[in-house]
């Protein structure tokens, strides 16, 4: 695990980092990373999986994803940008502790780039001074994360469903009322 201290040592400043996590977000944009690639393919680095299948490692990856991007960037940049009350380094140090989570988890689930991009996020709101900087370098790794998770979800096999067909309640109860 890497310390708080190497991580905001390798943040050359919170513009910059910006600017790189803009990047990434860029160079994924238009094509799927290889890691998702790979991932597809059942490809996973770390041989991660139970019962020697990747299916159970799409269905983590896909739900860490949209849990980082729907609930926990999301609702730091909503603090952020709209409670100016808010203690900085309390919302970093929620952020430090979830984001690293998180950032070991995507490695773990065959994404080790965009474990890489969340840890030099968390680096960023380590070196951020102010709300705003934190809003930005929250906006930066949420649209990042949102578009990765896009393309684990178009890989992700969901004609699979289609076999566990849930019973409608509601025509259960009909059913035996007329019974």
């Amino acid at each position: 695990m890497v310390s708080q201290a190497e991580v905001r040592t390798s943040v050359a400043s919170v513009e910059a980092t910006v600017a790189q996590i803009d990047a990434e977000r860029d160079r994924v944009w238009e094509t799927p990373p290889a890691e998702v690639l790979a991932l597809s393919r059942g490809e996973v680095p770390r041989g991660t999986g139970a019962k020697n299948n990747y299916l159970s490692t799409l269905i983590f990856a896909e739900n860490e994803l949209r849990t980082v991007t729907d609930e926990v960037l999301w609702f730091a940049w909503r603090t952020a940008t709209t409670k100016p009350e808010t203690d900085l380094a309390t919302l970093v140090s929620y952020m430090d502790e979830i984001c690293q989570y998180k950032g070991n988890m995507f490695d773990y689930v065959g994404l080790p780039e965009a474990g890489s991009v969340m840890k030099l996020y968390v680096g960023g709101i380590l070196a951020a001074t102010t709300l705003d900087e934190f809003a930005e370098l929250t906006r930066a790794a949420m649209t990042y994360f949102n578009r990765i998770h896009g393309w684990v979800d178009i890989a992700f096999p969901w004609g699979l469903i289609n076999g566990f067909k849930r019973v409608n309640p509601l025509q259960r109860v009909a059913d035996t009322a007329t019974a």
